[in-house]
């Protein structure tokens, strides 16, 4: 089938063949359109207008092969929890990819579209209710601004799968610039092929890093470039209180997008230690231990890559190791700099650091709302009454208050913070009711709320009315303690 303004190829088909397996999804019983992404598509350049419902359900549950698609499933291995093991898309196809108007090229993944040659035993089949999730996170992420995978369409398969129980079935098609991981390159490295690894990071650097194009030192500006963009975006991560829940290496996407939203949730109250995904029981992926772990990963990336770094192996470690000790310092300066927007400092000062970690220490030892508690903070408005019965906010509110008098422009101020600090994200207990809803009852109603209200996460207005319900914390007995992968 043709779409307009779809037109498929698939640049990974042209690596080596070791990386990726060629493979068909398999078509569901009765697909059905649940939510698409219409704004997404125009987006892409795609023309669905003549298009009908159950047309898409068809294209975009698999049953029906898009013109020009290369479908593959791609090889990969990683470090889980610290453990090595070998993986692959187990039930996800890269149908192909498509060049925007922007130039740049997305691949179109089909998650939940069948087994493949890297199934291990699984059924290749995805359940309804993590699908949704991942749809709606990653579309509140990319309207927080933050670096992510996008989500097309999910499409109801019409059969079940099995789980912990029988659950409706569904197919996600998801949206990135790359599905090439961390672990992409674990599993080219060992093939111990140099030709490999250096295919795989020319065509990164292709797709993703192309100011690197002409450089004469290829692996190595890789590293780095790969190493500043992910300590962005841990650092957007904890901006708006994201906890990704499975930061493995086979789940941290080398474009440095958000990939895979299995365990993932946003912490209510400030807890640095908080974990939310049910399988980690020694907190390694704990809020605050994000930016150690995205380390740890990075250092498995630059291990894959030392052959083509440098001729001489010891040359190679060296240089790998400079780029990685500038991990903490780039991390330290961006986190600073994100704090200093969250409070309204648009110039330096020496006592800005102690001043971002005291209002976290006291909403730690508080349990104050993390969103909240920098959404209600204005620089031309008092503190809320409640928080100016607290003698500790209280006196941290008034150095801030001193601090913002050495800024020349406090509307200047108040746009950063407005930039800076969201009034809504997917907060975990409405987001479980919702997906409970269109679990059990079939009924998309509470979906497609929330789903429009994390959409404008920024807009004043959207704390009024009808979205009103989630920018409220959860109360005792509606906090969400667990959350779980899915597969």
């Amino acid at each position: 089938m043709k779409i307009p303004g779809l037109e498929l190829t698939n640049g990974y088909s042209t690596l080596p063949p070791v990386l990726f397996s060629r493979v068909s999804p398999t078509a569901v019983r009765a697909p059905s359109m649940l939510v698409f992404n219409f704004d997404l598509a125009r987006q892409l350049g795609m023309e669905v207008s003549a298009i009908s419902s159950a047309q898409l359900a068809q294209v975009f549950a698999g049953n029906v092969s898009l013109e020009g698609a290369d479908p593959l499933a791609q090889a990969y291995a990683g470090h889980q929890y610290g453990h090595f093991t070998m993986l692959g898309d187990g039930r996800a196809i890269v149908l192909g990819e498509l060049r925007a108007a922007t130039g740049l090229h997305y691949e179109i993944q089909l998650k939940g579209a069948g087994q493949t040659e890297y199934s291990r035993q699984g059924d290749g089949r995805a359940a309804l209710a993590p699908m949704l999730r991942e749809y709606l996170v990653s579309e509140a992420m990319h309207a927080l601004g933050i670096p992510s995978t996008r989500s097309l369409a999910v499409v109801a398969s019409g059969e079940s799968v099995m789980r912990e129980r029988e659950l409706p079935g569904a197919v996600l098609t998801r949206i990135a610039r790359s599905h090439i991981r961390i672990g992409t390159f674990e599993f080219a490295a060992l093939q111990q092929d140099r030709e490999v690894l250096r295919r795989l990071v020319e065509f990164s650097v292709e797709r993703l890093y192309p100011e690197l194009n002409n450089s004469s030192d290829l692996g190595l500006d890789f590293l780095k470039a790969v190493i500043a963009r992910h300590v962005r975006l841990v650092v957007e991560w904890i901006r708006v209180g994201f906890v990704h829940g499975v930061m493995n290496t086979d789940n941290m996407a080398i474009s440095g997008e958000t990939i895979d939203y299995g365990p993932c949730a946003f912490i209510d109250r400030f807890d640095p230690a908080k974990v939310f995904s049910s399988i980690d029981r020694h907190g390694r992926y704990a809020f605050m231990r994000q930016p150690a772990i995205m380390l740890w990963n990075l250092e498995r990336l630059a291990q894959c890559i030392l052959p083509i770094l440098r001729p001489a192996a010891n040359d190679s470690k060296a240089v790998a190791r400079a780029a990685l000790q500038e991990f903490p310092a780039l991390f330290e300066n961006a986190w600073l700099e994100m704090m200093r927007g969250k409070l309204g400092l648009c110039t330096t000062g020496p006592e800005d650091e102690a001043l971002a970690l005291d209002l976290l220490e006291w909403m730690r030892s508080s349990g104050a709302d993390y969103t909240n508690t920098f959404y209600q903070l204005h620089p031309n408005k008092p503190c809320s009454e409640e928080l100016s019965q607290d003698p500790v906010f209280k006196s941290w509110y008034a150095r801030w208050q001193k601090r913002l008098g050495q800024e020349k422009n406090l509307e200047q101020s108040s746009a950063l913070m407005a930039r800076a600090n969201p009034g809504i994200i997917p907060r975990n207990h409405k987001l479980e009711e919702a997906l409970n809803s269109a679990q059990d009852a079939a009924d998309l109603g509470q979906f497609q709320r929330m789903l429009k209200a994390v959409s404008q996460p920024y807009d004043n207005e959207s704390r009024l009315g009808q979205a009103s319900e989630y920018t409220l914390p959860p109360r005792p007995e509606q906090e969400v303690q667990e959350t779980f992968c899915g597969t």
